[in-house]
């Protein structure tokens, strides 16, 4: 099926975009590395994934659309925007699509809307990013369970796209790279964000920052557990000494990350779903020169005023890209904004409560006591 341009880099859906611009990214060998019929078996996990119970991390249960229905239906804006930063190349990568089902020729099955983002930082090249931005995608749709069991198709497409840059690797070293990845997807009333690596996806609810996604940093307790358990280390930080994300795809050309049974560097994302209402006003996605530079509440402050003086995502995003240059991020910058209702955040008043003071007898009389010698 062939795609256009727009698709890949968010100008479909009146999205800006900033310095580097990311076109469509090449679909390397494409007869090699593209899996011939889709997946539709059960998830298969990695052995060293299987050991830590990785179902224990952070992970809300997987839901049921027929169970999750709500009567806030998003109505999905969204823009998009990249700069290259200090940085002498541009490896991150981003995918805006508003109509996800109808992009790929499939009839929408929810309610509402069914839409798709994501971001995409690579290292060591952006061969891994470029590939996942274009792959991922179709591993969702053409799975025969999506949207239904929405969770597991998520999981299972990180995975085959995790495996096809393998064997698409191993027809071309030069591909040779890695990237974390996170996608979020609305079905409906439902939001769902699958992260593998430090790239973070942020809720707006009511002027609230709630978080939608982990950090997955080699550091973090969980994550070392795994990493150990699944044979490595962690050094000064960095996963095998090399690493600084403890999940990413791709990287199959670095000794000791990972093989076909596993290891240390996992590609299994971590999932995390949550039922919008109408206090729900837009969601940040943001690679980690974002992040380097806003927490997340601070974030949501920034683009929700910016949001109240102008209502547009895409302008926003380069908004929250200006200004992550000028607290001078040394990374990448990309940023995708995804904004669920039509009209702008609203002002939110606290009223003030009323204090009531009294005085006592004593301390009337102590006050009238002084008020007289004043007087005289």
């Amino acid at each position: 099926m062939e795609e256009s341009e727009d698709y890949f880099n968010g100008r479909e859906n009146g999205s800006s975009s900033q310095g580097q611009g990311l076109g469509r990214p090449p679909n390397p060998l494409a007869a090699a590395c593209r899996p011939s019929p889709p997946c539709n078996k059960s998830l298969l996990r990695h052995p060293s994934l299987i050991r830590t119970k990785t179902s224990g991390v952070s992970v809300e249960p997987e839901p049921d659309l027929e169970d999750h229905e709500s009567e806030f239906i998003p109505i999905v804006r969204s823009g998009a925007c990249t700069n290259i930063g200090l940085r002498p190349k541009m490896e991150d990568v981003y995918v805006c699509v508003d109509d996800f089902t109808q992009k790929y020729g499939l009839k929408n099955m929810t309610d509402g809307p069914s839409a798709f983002y994501g971001v995409f930082d690579g290292h060591g090249g952006k061969h891994a990013a470029d590939f996942a931005c274009y792959h991922l995608p179709k591993f969702i749709v053409e799975d025969e369970n999506f949207p239904k069991d929405i969770e597991r198709v998520i999981a299972s497409a990180f995975l085959q796209t995790d495996t096809a840059f393998a064997d698409a690797c191993s027809l071309d070293a030069a591909l040779a790279s890695g990237t974390t990845a996170l996608a979020a997807l609305v079905i409906g009333g439902l939001l769902v964000v699958a992260n593998a690596g430090d790239c973070r996806a942020v809720l707006c609810r009511r002027g609230k920052a709630i978080e939608m996604s982990r950090d997955h940093k080699p550091i973090c307790c969980k994550e070392r557990k795994r990493i150990e358990a699944s044979g490595g280390h962690v050094s000064d930080g960095y996963l095998n000494g090399q690493l600084n994300v403890a999940r990413a795809l791709g990287n199959w050309h670095m000794e000791g990350m990972k093989d076909r049974d596993g290891g240390p560097l996992s590609a299994e994302p971590e999932l995390m779903s949550r039922k919008l209402t109408e206090e729900d006003e837009f969601l940040i996605i943001g690679c980690d020169g974002i992040w380097d530079v806003f927490r997340s509440q601070n974030a949501v402050d920034f683009a929700r005023r910016r949001l109240q003086e102008h209502n547009d995502p895409g302008l926003c995003c380069k908004d929250l890209v200006d200004e992550a240059l000028k607290r001078k991020s040394g990374d990448n910058l990309a940023v995708v904004v995804v904004c669920f209702q039509p009209r702008p955040p609203p002002n939110l008043f606290t009223p003030r409560p009323r204090v009531h003071r009294s005085f006592s007898a004593e301390g009337l009389r102590e006050l009238q006591s002084f008020l007289d010698s004043l007087a005289n």
